[in-house]
């Protein structure tokens, strides 16, 4: 990430004394994630494939925390971090480098760290990982370290690309810090007590969904959803949810549900409905040379949340969450691969100038003259890599 990237609040009109010193909140498992980059084609069984470039950062949970973090929001994760050097490594790149608060999280004596081997190829990546149940933690110390904890029992999660892992399950906190919104992660016949404490206390949760792998495909049995400001399944998973054969149906019947219904259409971006006011909004995506979309789900939300709690209309909230997803492939890896402000920036002031533009597109993103400074670095702008990542 840059060090020159603006101090830009997208809040900051809409703060007050009393408000709560946390914009959002979030748990759920955090993985080492070692990607292997430059692979020209998918490995072959009973081959050997060597790649061009690897690296490593924290992912799981990770990749919506750092996308949050970098767009100025104050972020709070609770997470449960091995004692080994994978633990350490994640806690200071997400403490150290990203500024987020691990005051409710905790390391775990004696437990290793999940890890998530990546391979991105073709624009795509296959993914291997290996973790156990998190232990539950010791008795809170009150003093806020690694070793202090908070709330007990454990459950399930999911990985950065929504993919359902019974391994390396958080530690959900009974009592979340009062926050703006909390982002929750939904799963059929699961009911997490600390959903219905955050909403109670005044979050907008935002629920995030993966593959029912029990097939029934029931909102019934997602008890937390009553608690969800919005829902944000992809158009597979609402299409599932809802017995519908369109997208766009799935997102109204789902707005019948909760307040706001979003579903994301990959390549051909994404559809929302306010069910309280009625409205509907549709933005495309944005055409970009993907490298890897690992993480690209949890940058979308991030996007979103950012606009829905600086108060933007529907629309501008789902083109601000695409163009920071379409930015985020563009770069390897997860975490690392989240824009900030500097990286938005640069790309309003590189498409003004280019030839072509459709004017409509461009007035779609009009609203980001308030939010960015006159001039920005130019294009492209390097982002952090990989720990010791390559990209020949």
């Amino acid at each position: 990430m840059s060090t020159d990237t603006p101090g830009i609040d997208p809040l900051e009109a809409l703060r007050a004394p009393r408000d709560p010193a946390c914009d959002v909140f979030l748990t759920g498992p955090v993985f080492l994630d070692i990607i292997f980059t430059g692979l020209d084609s998918a490995p072959v069984r009973g081959t050997e494939s060597w790649a061009r470039g690897m690296g490593s950062s924290p992912g799981g949970v990770a990749n919506m925390a750092t996308a949050l973090a970098r767009l100025g929001l104050h972020t709070s994760l609770a997470a449960a971090f091995g004692d080994d050097h994978y633990g350490e490594y994640c806690w200071d790149a997400l403490e150290q480098g990203e500024g987020i608060d691990l005051s409710m999280s905790h390391t775990v004596p004696g437990w290793h760290s999940p890890v998530t081997v990546s391979m991105a190829y073709e624009g795509e990546r296959t993914m291997v990982s290996h973790g156990h149940e998190a232990p539950a933690p010791a008795p809170v110390d009150g003093t806020g370290s690694r070793a202090g904890a908070t709330g007990t029992g454990t459950s399930t999660g999911t990985t950065g690309n929504g993919t359902s892992t019974g391994a390396a399950a958080p530690v959900f906190p009974q009592c979340p810090p009062r926050a703006r919104a909390a982002i929750a992660s939904l799963a059929p016949g699961r009911s997490e007590p600390w959903v219905a404490t955050a909403a109670r206390d005044g979050a907008l949760v935002f629920g995030d969904v993966g593959w029912d792998e029990t097939g029934r495909w029931d909102l019934d049995a997602l008890p937390d959803l009553a608690h969800c400001e919005a829902f944000l399944p992809n158009a597979e998973e609402a299409m599932r949810y809802t017995r519908t054969d369109c997208p766009r149906a799935a997102a109204h019947a789902l707005a019948e549900r909760v307040p706001l219904a979003v579903v994301t259409l990959g390549a051909e971006g994404a559809y929302a409905v306010d069910g309280r006011t009625g409205t509907a909004a549709a933005v495309p995506a944005i055409e970009v040379e993907a490298l890897d979309p690992t993480g690209a789900g949890d940058v979308f939300v991030a996007g979103f949340v950012t606009g829905t709690l600086a108060d933007w209309p529907l629309a501008d909230r789902l083109a601000f969450a695409g163009l920071t997803a379409a930015l985020s492939v563009q770069e390897f890896g997860g975490s690392l691969s989240a824009p900030g402000w500097a990286e938005i920036a640069a790309w309003w002031q590189l498409i003004r100038t280019c030839d072509r533009q459709d004017p409509a597109a461009l007035e779609r993103y009009a609203f980001l003259d308030d939010l960015l400074p006159a001039t920005a670095r130019a294009w492209p702008l390097r982002r952090a890599v990989p720990t010791i990542g390559f990209r020949q």
